[in-house]
């Protein structure tokens, strides 16, 4: 019985961990966040809890890639998505809807 898990942790994994740009670029699409609150949102709206250490280094890369920028407010550092940012997540969801409709 447990073997007939495996395929949907491995799915759960991929479409979550694995994709949290996606997560990240949609929660930055509704406000502007700092890192550490940016788990509990992500809880919030789509029941599943990343890692910290893994969201900062998704941060790190999309900020990298110019998809989000940050900036210190006193002594927090925010993050808001770009209009590059903007494009790549529309792109990402585009491809979601397309392939659980050939599914």
């Amino acid at each position: 019985m447990a073997s007939d898990v495996r395929p949907l942790n491995r799915l759960k994994r991929s479409l979550t961990t694995e994709n949290l740009w996606l997560y990240i670029l949609s929660t930055l699409s509704r406000k502007r966040t700092y890192a550490y609150a940016l788990n509990s949102q992500i809880e919030e709206r789509f029941s599943w809890r990343p890692g910290l250490i893994t969201s900062y280094i998704v941060f790190y890369k999309l900020e990298a890639e110019g998809l989000i920028t940050s900036k210190y407010d006193e002594r927090r550092k925010y993050y808001e998505i770009t209009k590059k940012g903007k494009a790549a997540l529309k792109e990402g969801k585009r491809l979601l809807a397309k392939l659980a409709k050939e599914l």
